[in-house]
């Protein structure tokens, strides 16, 4: 199931960038609803919010270690609770997810604009998602399963 999830928000986050890339040029906004939420073409060449513009090295070393890292604990991470267990897997989906822009092209495809934040993409919402679920499961002391 973990696969499967990883998979689909890969492969979802990667189609729409593919579709907005392929439909819009960068700096093209389409009004969805006037004023409240536009698609907007983003090449974003730095992190969350734009921080570190043009650090795609440093980006690109720190998605390999947090994949590494996933593959290495992974074992683990299945013991947990599943709070935290597909937190960690929507979160390594968002990473990769951004890290396949950052070695296609430097740049992350960013579009979805809801004009009182920085515009954003499928793998931002799955990294921020995957946080918060590990978050609820630390706070709440989800103990690991006996499988």
């Amino acid at each position: 199931m973990a696969i499967g999830m990883f998979l689909v928000l890969l492969a979802l986050d990667q189609l729409v960038k593919f579709l907005v890339m392929l439909t819009m040029t960068p700096g093209e906004s389409v009004p969805v609803i006037k004023n409240v939420f536009h698609i907007t073409y983003v090449l974003n060449p730095g992190a969350a919010f734009g921080m570190l513009p043009h650090q795609s090295w440093f980006f690109i070393l720190a998605g390999a270690v947090m994949i590494a890292a996933f593959g290495y604990y992974y074992p683990r991470l299945k013991r947990q609770s599943a709070y935290f267990h597909y937190g960690c897997v929507a979160l390594l989906a968002g990473a990769v997810g951004n890290l396949i822009d950052r070695i296609r092209s430097g740049l992350v495809v960013d579009f979805f604009d809801f004009r009182i934040w920085p515009v954003f993409n499928i793998a931002d919402i799955a990294i921020v998602l995957g946080v918060a679920s590990m978050i609820y499961a630390i706070l709440y002391k989800e103990k690991e399963t006996d499988e």
